[in-house]
């Protein structure tokens, strides 16, 4: 008997060790912001109908097993079951995914129309405008309104929405501060917009969720949720004591390496629009020195491919 349930055991043991071991740690469930909070809801909700789903077969599954397993002195020689199908199943396994998939569909489609505009409870407030470029391996941050550009950190007041301008200088990125929300594609010649908010005043831990290459894993930034009267008292702050960005201090930041946090007291704004223009960091790292035909590398990549090509030439002269 206990053979046939230990099948069972070992994968709720295993079940119990992945879920429970990792439930201090997971940012998604434990929102700072109402989009996130919505986001949490639909993650619940589905998970909950997902176990209900694997315990009603778990339970049909040792229903069966126990009911019409081969056993001494059982006679199975009336057994004919009928083969030309049984209309109730067959109804009963139809209807009932469709009624899972509607009530999952509908909770799932409400809430991506809902996230596509500021939160409910703060929509009557001027939301805080950031574009939030993505360079290999660094986040650039533009506030227009406040004339202050950030790097690798994000300064952000609560109880407002902030409007994230999100786009890319080279490859496809994605913004991700799982406490305040969810991911978005950032993407060379293009601007997509992602409404995001912080309820509670603290430092929220962001990242690139898409791979890019060599230092993908460093790409991070913090974002630090502050009061209004605290992020105004930055602002000035910012444009008062940082430089002006340059041109040509820009296109550094082109280059596909890591740097440190950086505050400047105006934006690439007035230079470049990402969204609109998909090769100024290919052009920037060809003025640098950087070669257009690789955005990762100083020299020609066919370089090493030409002079082993060359060695073999010379190999057969000799």
């Amino acid at each position: 008997m206990f053979r046939a349930f230990k099948p069972l055991l070992l994968l709720a043991m295993l079940a119990v060790v992945f879920v429970l071991g990792g439930c201090s740690d997971i940012s998604v469930l434990d929102p700072k912001g109402p989009v996130a909070d919505q986001q949490k809801d639909l993650i619940l909700l589905s998970i909950g109908f997902m176990l209900f789903i694997v315990g009603v077969v778990f339970v049909l599954f040792t229903i069966i097993l126990v009911k019409y397993r081969d056993r001494k002195g059982k006679d199975s020689g009336n057994y004919k079951p009928d083969m030309h199908g049984n209309t109730f199943l067959e109804v009963v396994w139809t209807v009932i995914p469709i009624l899972i998939v509607i009530a999952l569909s509908v909770p799932t489609v409400q809430t991506i129309y809902s996230l596509e505009k500021a939160p409910e409870a703060t929509k009557d407030k001027e939301p805080l405008v950031v574009y939030a470029t993505s360079v290999d391996w660094k986040w650039v941050f533009s506030y227009p309104e406040q004339d202050i550009e950030t790097v690798n950190y994000l300064n952000i007041p609560v109880d407002r929405p902030v409007l994230f301008k999100i786009s890319s200088a080279d490859s496809m990125a994605s913004l991700w501060i799982p406490q305040l929300g969810g991911q978005k594609y950032a993407m060379a010649g293009m601007l997509m917009d992602q409404y995001l908010q912080a309820d509670k005043v603290g430092t929220y831990e962001g990242r690139n969720a898409n791979f890019t290459g060599e230092h993908f894993a460093d790409q991070k930034f913090n974002v630090k949720a502050v009061t209004q009267k605290d992020f105004n008292n930055w602002v000035k702050k910012a444009q008062s004591d940082s430089p002006k960005l340059t041109k040509e201090k820009y296109d550094e930041l082109m280059l596909p390496e890591n740097v440190g946090k950086l505050t400047f007291s105006s934006t690439h704004l007035k230079y470049v629009d990402h969204g609109q223009d998909a090769e100024y960091a290919m052009e920037a790292r060809k003025r640098l020195g950087y070669k257009a035909v690789s955005p990762h590398s100083k020299t020609d990549p066919w370089e090493d491919v030409k002079k082993n090509e060359f060695k073999v030439s010379d190999d057969k002269q000799d």
